[in-house]
């Protein structure tokens, strides 16, 4: 059991619960299981005073687009993208939408949609910018309400729940990542997410049932 102290200190935190992440939409990014984080999710957050949430919000033709001669994961040039995607989380679309079974966005108490520009394509949801310099707001918002413990879940482990974890971390906050709200895109670079996340003094548990709150 870990215990997180009083329910006051402590947010949740929906990182990019979105259906383009799921298998309800084949032709985006599909997470094996991703489905199955709803619940936990919301358990998570029983044990929160606040709880955030965040979306991709991406443009169509970003620069960063996976296609037939550039797939997915080749690299691609400029400041704040890294490598190629397919086309996800466009606004209007269904994937653009959170996993039935959340909150509407604007129940959260804090919300960031991130990656709108065509040339920025960040993972963290605390910066827009790959060198963690142009903030969301994220990191102000929680210093206000006087939060020390953030509980993290949503899609994927790998990328941009690790990336947000991380960003928490070098923050200040303690910050505890939910294994039963989140899944991986990919077995192995889950297995190097979580050695990152643990180097960098994250907690990881099984699911919310070991967090202990006053």
């Amino acid at each position: 059991m870990l215990n997180l102290g009083p329910r006051t200190k402590i947010a949740a935190f929906d990182v990019d619960a979105q259906k383009c992440f799921t298998e309800l939409c084949p032709n985006e990014l599909p997470v094996p299981g991703a489905l199955d984080i709803v619940d936990e999710l919301n358990v998570q957050a029983e044990k929160a005073s606040v709880r955030l949430g965040s979306k991709d919000s991406h443009p169509v033709d970003a620069v960063w687009e996976a296609t037939e001669h550039a797939p997915m994961l080749t690299p691609v040039e400029g400041d704040n993208v890294d490598v190629r995607w397919p086309r996800h989380g466009v606004p209007g679309t269904l994937g653009f939408e959170l996993i039935d079974g959340l909150p509407a966005v604007k129940d959260y108490d804090y919300f960031v949609w991130k990656g709108v520009e065509p040339d920025m394509h960040p993972y963290g949801a605390c910066f827009h910018d790959l060198s963690d310099q142009l903030s969301t707001g994220v990191i102000e918002y929680l210093r206000d309400r006087e939060i020390d413990t953030v509980i993290v879940g949503g899609l994927a482990l790998d990328y941009c729940v690790k990336v947000t974890a991380l960003q928490l971390v070098k923050a200040g906050f303690r910050v505890v990542v939910n294994m039963a709200a989140t899944r991986g895109l990919a077995s192995e670079s889950s297995k190097a997410a979580l050695q990152e996340l643990e180097a960098a003094g994250v907690d990881v548990v099984e699911n919310a049932s070991m967090l202990l709150v006053n």
